[in-house]
């Protein structure tokens, strides 16, 4: 595997041997994206996984402002099996595993409670990706979903490519095409911790987060959506207006008790479908660091890593609940079941085409 850009002195601490081994036939290894400003970031094409986005702070300090890994069994044997990974081929949760598609069922993997998540146990994170580093900002990752793997139909060629800007901007272009008439919500599911990674990892519940989302998908006591498109206006699901994570995360609202605080489908506001909108800032407020998230799909899942056990990771930086928070972009969850959501479905002929940005930033 050509990879010319790998820097042996990289700030993320990684070392290359570290991440390779041979699965399946399949090489796995160590990626590292400089950009023009000093700033870096590690992935590897084991299920794309992010090991460490390197930022400044107000301060002009650099830290590790995503949770991942720093070897590769510590990645494929993570207690969170979507550590900062990409998921597929349909991300967030399938209602009992099963979905029509022209009349016919479809049958997934159980692997969260009754239900069929981010694409089964051995989804899109769990898989080798052929990688191709195409400059020292750009890594392409490609994989082949063979028709029936975790019960989807179709092959599903699909190509995704991180791109690390000069802005600090992490770019995700995600395109697909398939043979047979299938259903595709791809997302990328970083863990971000802003303060940066510590151990322990700060909680997250100081961060200070602006959705630019009038309404949500409220879900069932299985984080199912109940198929309402609810207004955020008057709950604690409600950041319009800038609100920190932790001022409302505890109340007896009931969706927050179903998810054990914000684990939720925000519907972006968003004239027409497709184009690529501001869905998010995140403010870390001791650090000054920022993240603004852009996307072109029509929701994004909030989710405050309320079920994260304490784990250890990146050089024994630890993880406890509510260390992290990601925002996923995507089609709404068990869409394929909803008729009356945004249609997941993708026809031969047809390209899927997603991009979403998270830009790094700083406030004083």
């Amino acid at each position: 595997m050509n990879n010319t850009f790998y820097y042996e002195n990289n700030l993320c601490g990684l070392k290359r041997a570290d991440f390779q081994k041979n699965i399946g036939g399949k090489e796995t290894d160590l990626f590292i994206l400089r950009n023009d400003n000093g700033a870096e970031m590690a992935v590897t094409n084991y299920g794309g996984a992010l090991l460490a986005i390197m930022v400044p702070d107000k301060n002009g300090k650099l830290a590790n402002v995503v949770q991942g890994h720093d070897n590769i069994e510590s990645v494929i044997n993570s207690p969170e099996p979507f550590l900062s990974t990409l998921v597929g081929r349909y991300g967030n949760r399938i209602a009992k595993g099963s979905f029509l598609l022209d009349g016919k069922e479809y049958k997934l993997t159980i692997n969260n409670g009754p239900n069929s998540l981010h694409g089964g146990p051995t989804g899109f994170h769990a898989r080798v990706w052929d990688a191709e580093q195409t400059s020292k900002q750009s890594l392409k990752l490609h994989y082949l979903s063979a028709d029936g793997e975790e019960g989807f139909p179709g092959n599903l060629d699909v190509t995704v490519v991180y791109t690390f800007t000069n802005q600090n901007e992490f770019i995700i272009t995600y395109t697909a095409t398939t043979d047979k008439r299938t259903i595709v919500n791809l997302t990328h599911h970083a863990f971000f911790s802003l303060s940066g990674l510590a151990t322990p990892t700060a909680s997250v519940e100081n961060n200070i987060v602006t959705l630019n989302a009038d309404f949500y998908t409220p879900m069932d006591e299985v984080s199912i959506p109940t198929g309402e498109i609810l207004k955020v206006e008057g709950t604690p699901m409600d950041f319009r207006t800038p609100h920190t994570v932790g001022s409302r995360i505890n109340e007896p609202f009931q969706q927050l008790v179903y998810g054990a605080g914000y684990d939720h489908c925000y519907v972006i506001n968003k004239r027409e479908a497709g184009t690529l909108v501001f869905a998010a800032k995140c403010i870390e407020p001791t650090s000054g660091r920022t993240l603004e998230v852009y996307t072109t799909e029509p929701g994004v899942q909030v989710y405050t890593a309320n079920w994260h056990s304490g784990f250890a990771g990146w050089h024994g930086a630890t993880f406890p609940a509510r260390s992290a928070i990601c925002f996923e972009a995507q089609h709404f969850p068990d869409t394929p079941n909803k008729g009356h959501f945004p249609s997941a479905a993708l026809n031969p002929g047809e390209v899927y085409h997603q991009v979403t940005v998270y830009k790094f930033g700083t406030e004083k």
